[in-house]
């Protein structure tokens, strides 16, 4: 079986507590983290993380929700792309 892996983007105002959000709540939906960048540019959070969410019940759409829910309260912007799409797209 494939993996089926996704890149999470997370951008906002650089506050306490993004990584352990996030991470805590890609882990309760069953996704586990492959690789994590993090960096603040003046002021501003930015984070990538690839995640495997072959094991996820909620699938990609189910996250992004989750996400976004998480999210919108912390005045973040979250983005979810499939792995496979991106790479197809950089195919030549």
């Amino acid at each position: 079986m494939e993996k089926e892996r996704v890149f999470v983007v997370v951008i906002g105002k650089d506050q306490k507590g993004i990584i352990a959000r996030v991470s805590g709540l890609l882990f309760e939906q069953g996704a586990n983290i492959e690789d994590v960048q993090q960096k603040v540019m003046d002021g501003t959070f930015v984070m990538t993380m690839l995640a495997d969410i072959t094991d996820s019940a909620a699938g990609s759409a189910g996250l992004r929700q989750a996400l976004d829910e998480l999210a919108a309260p912390l005045g973040l912007k979250v983005m979810v792309h499939n792995e496979a799409v991106i790479k197809a797209m950089h195919r030549v």
